[in-house]
């Protein structure tokens, strides 16, 4: 039977939170130790642990057909090749970070200047794109040490939380890209493989509503519920329910995450009361 064949990175914590989305995704991975394809046991697909790095050039190559990669890395070197969704995990940014006792104001305090970095075509079209000319030393690896050693006056390097710089006595003075984990297609994926994709990205899909969605059960006097409903967005219209008290129901409604404690502050005010909140496994819509 055909299988399509996703990677992943090898290790790390994109390596970790991509095998999580498969695992919720209900499907699982015979895996034993130190191996580097494994097959699901429920599931057509076969999955391929990779070196980061390497995962562009495989998927342009037709050796895999889908993988769960950092949007950074397919800037960087995947010219060409498809996303097919944006799975809202392992955020960062790539980012132009100089010495703090350099005085910055603009982006063309870089013009001559020395920049190292594991991204040499990201920082290259970035600068290029603002008239910058700048002379670049690609390092793979502990990039953010170069302006200690007076190897750089500048680095560019993926940030997450900005502790590393920090730690280094540098700081952060341009973004140039905002990165998450996404799910890139191989140019070459056939049309069988890419209908084993599609019923991989509707339970992905599910799988990310849900984690984006509270549930919320509530209880209201019926005087109240045309205000309350005003407020629930649902999926499309709240769920109501008479209650054994008489004069009131209980309401149901799905809230987003972003938006979940403005909206209960709200249905407080309006006249809610026994407000129960609960996680969501999938969401079907």
């Amino acid at each position: 039977m055909k299988k399509l064949k996703i990677a992943v990175q090898k290790s790390g914590r994109l390596h970790d939170e991509s095998l999580a989305l498969l695992k919720d995704c209900g499907i699982y991975i015979d895996n034993g130790r130190d191996q580097l394809k494994a097959p699901a046991t429920n599931f057509p697909l076969e999955i391929y642990y990779l070196r980061n790095g390497d995962i562009p050039q495989y998927l342009k190559d037709g050796v895999i057909d889908c993988a769960i990669i950092g949007e950074n890395l397919l800037v960087e070197k995947g010219d060409g090749i498809t996303i097919a969704g944006r799975l809202g995990f392992s955020k960062c940014r790539v980012s132009l970070a100089v010495s703090k006792f350099f005085e910055y104001d603009s982006i063309k305090d870089l013009n001559g200047k020395r920049i190292a970095t594991s991204y040499p075509e990201t920082t290259r079209n970035y600068l290029k794109q603002n008239g910058v000319e700048a002379e670049l030393h690609i390092i793979n690896g502990s990039v953010e040490i170069a302006p200690n050693i007076g190897l750089a006056d500048a680095i560019c390097d993926i940030v997450s939380s900005g502790s590393t710089l920090f730690k280094n006595n540098l700081k952060e003075v341009e973004v140039i890209l905002k990165s998450e984990a996404v799910l890139a297609v191989s140019p070459t994926i056939s049309e069988n493989t890419g209908k084993i994709l599609k019923k991989l990205r509707f339970r992905i899909e599910s799988v990310l509503q849900g984690r984006d969605s509270r549930y919320v059960l509530l209880n209201a006097p019926n005087d109240k519920i045309e205000d309350i409903i005003k407020i629930l967005p649902g999926m499309k219209s709240p769920t109501l329910l008479p209650l054994a008290k008489e004069g009131w129901s209980s309401i149901h409604s799905v809230v987003n995450r972003d938006v979940f404690w403005d909206v209960i502050e709200e249905l407080k005010e309006a006249g809610a009361e026994g407000i129960l909140v609960c996680p969501i496994e999938k969401m079907i819509v």
